[in-house]
Order: C-alpha cells, then sequence, then structure tokens
C-alpha cells in the first residue's frame, strides 16, 4: 500500500541520486581537464627539448617576453647629442655609449657601458670605431669579456683622419659575465651626430 512516508523516502532517494549522479559528472570532468593538462605539459616539453622548468625559472626572472623565447638585444651609439673626442685617458675605460636605440631585456647598462648576462646562451657583439680628427690618428679599442680582450680596432698611423673600422664576436656567456667596449689608455675616439661609434648585441639562443 502507497503511503505518504513512502512518497517521501522516494522523493528523498531521488533527490539523492540526483546528487550523486551531479557528483559524477563535476568528477568525470575534472578528469578530462586534467588529461588536457597532461596533454599541455606533453607538448611543452617537446617544444622545449624537455628543459620546461629552466624556461620557466627564466619566466620568472623576468627575461621571456613569450614562453621558451629569451628577449635579449640591445643597441647604442657613443655620444647622446653634440660632437667632440672621448678621451684620452690615463688607464684603460669602458666606453660609456649614451645613445640607446634598443635594450630588450635591459641588460646593457647606458651608465656605465657594460651589458651583463641574465640568460646563459650563445651571443653576438659588434662594435664600431671612428678615429680622432687630428692629423696623427690614436685610436685603439678593445671588445672586453669579464676583463678579457677578445678582439679590437685601431688606428695609429696614416695621414688621414677620417678612418672607421668595425669588430665582432659569437661568444657563449654565463648569468652574469660582462662585455663591453674598452679605449685603451691614452687613446681617443671622435663621435658627432652621425653616430659612428656604436656598440650592438643579442642573444642568438639560449643553453
Amino acid at each position: 500500500m502507497f503511503t505518504v512516508e513512502t512518497g517521501v523516502v522516494i522523493i528523498n532517494h531521488y533527490r539523492h541520486l540526483q546528487k550523486i549522479t551531479n557528483l559524477v559528472e563535476k568528477i568525470q570532468l575534472l578528469e578530462a581537464k586534467l588529461q588536457n593538462t597532461e596533454k599541455e605539459v606533453l607538448e611543452l616539453r617537446s617544444l622545449t627539448g624537455g628543459n620546461l622548468v629552466q624556461i620557466l625559472n627564466s619566466c620568472v626572472c623576468g627575461n621571456l617576453m613569450v614562453l621558451g623565447t629569451p628577449q635579449v638585444a640591445f643597441s647604442a651609439a657613443l655620444r647622446e647629442s653634440g660632437s667632440g673626442d672621448t678621451g684620452p685617458f690615463t688607464t684603460a675605460t669602458p666606453l660609456q655609449y649614451k645613445r640607446v636605440f634598443s635594450n630588450a631585456g635591459s641588460n646593457y647598462n647606458s651608465a656605465t657601458g657594460i651589458f651583463t648576462a641574465t640568460v646563459k646562451g650563445m651571443y653576438f657583439f659588434r662594435f664600431s670605431m671612428f678615429n680622432n680628427l687630428s692629423q696623427s690618428p690614436n685610436s685603439v679599442v678593445s671588445l672586453m669579456k669579464n676583463g678579457q680582450r677578445l678582439t679590437s680596432v685601431w688606428d695609429t698611423s696614416g695621414t688621414d683622419a677620417n678612418d672607421m673600422g668595425s669588430n665582432a664576436v659569437v661568444i657563449p656567456l654565463n648569468l652574469g659575465d660582462s662585455v663591453y667596449v674598452e679605449l685603451q689608455p691614452n687613446r681617443i675616439v671622435y663621435d658627432d651626430g652621425m653616430n659612428y661609434n656604436t656598440f650592438s648585441g643579442f642573444l642568438l639562443f639560449a643553453m
């Protein structure tokens, strides 16, 4: 015999089954999301050669604009304005390239003229030099890494006063390594609004 009490029991049982059904659906949805996340992680690992943790750490350091792609590049000219000689100095002195054209990653410091690596990798650097405008050329600059000379450009002989040259290197850098252009003791370089003297570099690939 069907009674009110029986009806209440059936309704409560139905509501309980509904809750269980909803819970099962939520669990299935979470499982699907978890599977998608696992697939995305596997895809990221394949794209980054398994170095996902290293790349994410670099991202935290602020050196990644796009996941997996370090953005490091700069270019600068010697004088911000005006014209004239730089030097001579009694000791070897880093040149401070004041007119910054670009500085992605903020690794170049125009106040010191020094580039400091915050991403371990292979880098390209190039610099140019314009000699002094006197009858006796007296210009020598060197590209330095951690105080060690890598390559140089010089002009110390001849009768013309409008010579310039450039040089470049591809080198590996570790975190904290510094690269700069050094004016040698008792030497001079000239520049004006034409921006003859430049210093540029960029990351080829991270390691």
